[in-house]
């Protein structure tokens, strides 16, 4: 049986400092992971400007794209990071787990498979399906 917590949530304090932990874990992974690819998209930068002697156009293209891989693995790595963040934002406020569409409970599972989720399936899908 959950002991319920100030805010109300269901959870018991124990499974609120897990969850931080948890989250917190994943948050510094990324982070670690967003500065090693700064570094590298760095030193991918010195070899292209160093390294540009004799290039042709399959050269320049090849460089074209490992710049623009080098970008957007970075900027995947930042909005992972801030989905986390967000998420224990709202951990510390009280509503991690509660869906931001419907303010039902989101269903441990998903929690499990996707931490930093902010809505239920249904409300994802339904934001989805706006989308396409």
């Amino acid at each position: 049986m959950l002991v319920h917590d100030t805010v109300g949530t269901g959870r018991s304090q124990t499974e609120i400092d897990q969850i931080r932990q948890s989250l917190q874990a994943r948050y510094d992974e990324l982070t670690a992971e967003y500065e090693q690819a700064v570094l590298q998209s760095q030193v991918l930068r010195l070899v292209e400007v160093g390294d540009t002697a004799g290039d042709d156009q399959a050269d320049s293209g090849t460089k074209t794209a490992e710049r623009d891989t080098a970008q957007s693995l970075l900027r995947t790595i930042l909005d992972r990071r801030a989905q986390y963040e967000h998420a224990l934002g709202r951990l510390g406020e009280g509503t991690y787990g509660w869906c931001e569409g419907c303010s039902a409970a989101i269903p441990v599972e998903r929690l499990e498979i996707f931490p930093a989720a902010t809505t239920c399936v249904t409300c994802k899908q339904t934001r989805e399906r706006r989308a396409a």
